[in-house]
């Protein structure tokens, strides 16, 4: 304890909570040492010796009235030093229902020593009341003693009413806590700031209306002006919502049954507040409402919170179905660009297997494409191109690529000019966005079987004969869309009966960590061990492809002859 003093209202005597029954609450601690100045008594109690104690007899009798008697009271026992002073008391008897600051209860606080248990208590008006009761035999009433406890490394400071009457040679103390009601107080004043609500109490018999200090705030109102009145609070709600309100407080004066309500009102400041008020009604004998009870609470940051997630709801179900609209789009191009991701044609004397694996699933189009047709003259046209990037914009770009590169097949127009040509299309194209692209492209004869082949940024086609995988020398040529003035120029190779040949775009040989060259190389590794077999386009993509570490769309076309 501390020698500090408070000085609240104190219950009159003889009210609930000062009787013997009720006890210095919580009063144990681990407090600091032993002062180095005492008070000990001047003169001994009458009818007892110094330093004798009170008769075991006596202890008991008192122990057992105290057994019957409500709430914190002890009987203390003077402890007397060499010169004959009360230096000390020590509890001889306990009331079942004491309780100290320090969670001891009942007979739990027999046989401690006050100054041990409570240190700081000497020196404080406390003790010398202790002291003068003791000698004088007058009872002790003070003034609200204040005594701090630290708990867990926690100050709390708690305040009680203490009396102390003197019986049997010692002090029967009892005592009351002041401050547990101001604790709950405080405990429901931080519940009603944090659920952003405060009480409201309305006595319809003598027109008086209580808030709490929260309901101020709710209504932005000045604590100076006082509650508001029925009569007033309809001038701050919102016109649409005052006759749904006025139903509810009907039903509530009326039919005494409570109410749960939302509302909205206008702030002195001009602010709109969603708020919510809880109530009940308690009536009279004759069921006349006498009284109602209840609570507002401030919902204005809940429903600001509701609005915003129900306008992301929206802003994503709207993405949402933009997406769903692009991914039907896109897959309607994919069955018009590349009706099929996987097949076998036979074109001009040749068996081509194709496969065609995007990166975005279920968006079955990406920036890769290819295309296998036989022209009018017989030959055979085999093209594979690589747009950079993906998605939509890539698909459009790819479309113009591939039909306008078909279409000037189809008329005899020599391959590289064909390139030449896509790339001035690019060049000019309003979107720079998606404005490059690599591509490789092959016409083949079926009366010499030779191959004529050009490339714009392309990666070679691999060639396996006799057992031996081997990469095409690649003729002049720079990707398309990437300069005004490019130069493209043409290779040839005569076709073998048994020869394959592979198209393919770089999805197919780059992976993450992975040196290109090394990819090349592992592919070509990977062609010649495979032998021949029914699709051996399936063995190529099971060895190379990682479906999970892969970043790019695959397109291959396996040329047999």
């Amino acid at each position: 304890m501390t020698g500090s003093r408070d000085e609240p209202d104190v219950p009159e005597p003889g009210t609930s909570g000062f009787g013997g029954a009720t006890a210095l609450s919580r009063a144990a601690g681990e407090g600091s040492v032993f002062s180095s100045s005492r008070y000990v008594a001047r003169r001994q109690p009458t009818g007892t010796a110094p330093g004798t104690p009170a008769p075991a007899l006596a202890e008991s009798a008192i122990q057992e009235m105290l057994d019957g008697l409500p709430g914190s009271a002890i009987f203390l026992v003077p402890l007397y030093g060499a010169d004959g002073e009360a230096e000390d008391f020590r509890v001889a008897a306990a009331s079942p229902d004491a309780l100290d600051i320090g969670g001891r209860r009942g007979k739990e606080l027999v046989g401690l020593s006050v100054l041990e248990t409570y240190p700081s208590v000497l020196g404080t008006d406390l003790w010398r009341g202790y002291l003068e009761a003791l000698t004088d035999g007058v009872r002790y009433e003070g003034e609200p003693f204040a005594y701090e406890e630290v708990l867990a490394g926690i100050p709390r400071l708690s305040r009680f009413a203490v009396r102390a009457a003197p019986c049997q040679g010692g002090l029967i103390v009892s005592w009351v806590r002041l401050d547990s009601g101001e604790r709950e107080q405080r405990r429901l004043e931080v519940m009603q700031r944090l659920g952003n609500m405060g009480w409201a109490n309305w006595d319809l018999v003598r027109n008086v209306i209580t808030w709490s200090e929260q309901v101020y705030d709710i209504f932005a109102r000045d604590p100076s002006l006082g509650p508001m009145t029925l009569e007033e609070l309809p001038g701050h709600v919102l016109a649409d919502d005052l006759p749904a309100l006025g139903d509810e407080v009907r039903r509530l004066l009326g039919d005494g049954r409570s109410i749960d309500h939302t509302f909205r009102i206008t702030t002195p400041r001009g602010e709109v507040r969603h708020l919510r008020i809880v109530a009940e009604a308690e009536a009279d004998a004759h069921g006349s409402p006498v009284e109602v009870h209840g609570f507002f609470q401030d919902l204005t940051t809940v429903k600001r919170t509701k609005e915003q997630l129900l306008e992301r709801e929206r802003a994503a179900l709207a993405q949402q179905e933009t997406l769903t609209a692009e991914r039907v789009l896109a897959a309607r191009l994919q069955h018009a660009l590349l009706p099929l991701p996987q097949q076998s044609l036979r074109l001009a004397g040749l068996t081509v297997d194709v496969a065609y694996r995007p990166l975005q699933q279920g968006l079955n189009v990406g920036g890769d494409w290819y295309s296998a047709i036989e022209l009018p003259d017989g030959s055979a046209l085999l093209v594979v191109g690589d747009v950079a990037g993906h998605g939509l914009d890539a698909v459009a770009t790819m479309a113009q690529l591939r039909f306008t590169a078909k279409g000037m097949a189809i008329t005899g127009t020599p391959l590289a000019t064909i390139l030449a040509r896509l790339n001035t299309l690019l060049w000019h194209s309003a979107d720079r966005a998606y404005s490059t692209a690599t591509m490789i492209m092959g016409r083949y004869e079926p009366s010499s079987g030779i191959l004529t082949w050009v490339q714009a940024g392309h990666l070679p086609p691999l060639l396996l004969r006799d057992g031996e995988a081997r990469y095409l020398s690649s003729p002049r040529g720079v990707l398309l869309g990437a300069t005004t003035a490019p130069r493209y120029d043409s290779s040839a190779i005569r076709l073998l009966p048994g020869d394959h040949l592979l198209f393919f775009t770089d999805g197919l040989v780059e992976a993450p960590g992975v040196l290109l060259d090394d990819g090349l190389d592992h592919l070509a590794r990977t062609v010649a061990g495979l032998g021949d077999g029914p699709r051996p386009l399936d063995g190529i993509l099971g060895a190379l492809v990682d479906p999970v570490a892969r970043r790019d769309d695959i397109c291959v076309l396996h040329v047999s002859v």
